[in-house]
């Protein structure tokens, strides 16, 4: 009898022992399933809005603003003109878009001109593309080389020749400081220059180009500023990238520390100069995520606007003129400041 209720106890012992285990299994698990089966979710919403590739190739300005009723602002395009023809020897492009308002403006914004440092934010959308696809993962190291050192903006050109860092860091370097050498080590883990051409072209970019690695002082590689801003709202408004991927990007392009052309623009259309641009700017409900370029002979801007309203906007300019003329970034934040009135209501 006593052996029967010994093992009629360690019975019982073993049913608690493994009740208790298989609880503390699928407290671990269950997370992890509804983690993978949220994310899953995520994704299929992202993927749900993209275009294939014949559409992306067919992607122009006025198909997309048939598609949503968008009219051409002449009133902007007006202001706009009445600064360039000052600077008549200086070759200007502007875009901007609004779909929230429905509008959009330009002055010849599929013109290839230099890209300078504004190039990083389609290398930026082709890399988190990739991510998307599980081609590159987010914590890869990737290895300092001769070959991808590039002078001028940056602090990774200064490193040792083999040391790693991780696509997190690399991504956000390249446009937090403008890294070039960070630049170059994704073109080069994405494929090299013919590679990221071709993805460049798959996801709607036909005027965008790189010829050189940077910092292509030469102007060798170009953009036009309607792919810059097609680009920036494909992704803002979920055809191009997941939920997830989305976000990084916008937080990577929060994170870019010049803010002296459209940012500083854009507060002196509100009617303020001030060196804070970023601070005064949020005090007036405005955020701007931007990324400049500079390269002397030309000066770029890419940027998407948030404003008070909680409405979104995606402006682009290039102007081209002689190496380090200040009327070049003048004009740019002119041309932003003329946004202002815009951003709000459309006055078509």
């Amino acid at each position: 009898m006593k052996i029967h209720l010994k093992v009629i106890s360690n019975i019982l012992l073993t049913s608690v022992s493994l009740s208790v285990l298989l609880g503390s299994v699928l407290s671990i698990i269950g997370p992890i399933y509804e983690s993978n089966r949220i994310n899953r979710k995520i994704i299929t919403v992202g993927k749900s809005k993209k275009f294939n590739e014949k559409e992306l190739r067919a992607i122009k300005p006025e198909l997309l603003f048939k598609k949503n009723k968008i009219e051409r602002l002449e009133k902007l395009i007006n202001k706009w003109q009445s600064l360039i023809i000052k600077n008549s020897d200086l070759d200007v492009s502007c875009f901007f878009l609004s779909l929230d308002n429905q509008v959009y403006a330009e002055i010849k914004s599929e013109n290839k001109l230099p890209a300078a440092s504004s190039i990083k934010v389609p290398i930026l959308i082709v890399l988190l593309t990739m991510l998307d696809r599980g081609e590159i993962f987010w914590n890869e190291k990737l290895t300092l080389t001769e070959d991808t050192i590039g002078s001028g903006a940056g602090w990774m050109a200064y490193q040792e020749i083999g040391e790693e860092f991780p696509v997190f860091e690399v991504a956000t370097e390249m446009i937090r400081v403008s890294d070039n050498t960070a630049t170059n080590l994704l073109i080069k883990r994405i494929g090299g220059i013919k590679i990221i051409n071709k993805k460049f072209k798959e996801i709607g970019l036909e005027n965008t180009q790189i010829n050189n690695f940077l910092p292509d002082l030469g102007g060798t590689n170009i953009t036009s500023t309607k792919d810059l801003s097609l680009a920036i709202a494909l992704v803002d408004n979920g055809y191009l990238l997941n939920v997830t991927s989305r976000d990084i990007f916008r937080e990577i392009m929060q994170k870019s520390k010049t803010n002296t052309l459209i940012p500083s623009g854009i507060l002196r259309g509100l009617g303020k100069e001030n060196k804070n641009i970023d601070y005064h700017l949020a005090l007036k409900g405005y955020l701007v995520h931007n990324k400049t370029g500079d390269i002397g002979i030309s000066y770029s801007d890419t940027a998407l606007i948030q404003t008070p309203q909680n409405r979104r906007a995606f402006v682009s300019f290039i102007v081209k003129g002689p190496f380090n003329d200040p009327r070049s970034p003048e004009l740019i934040r002119n041309l932003s400041a003329e946004l202002v009135p815009f951003l709000v209501h459309a006055q078509k």
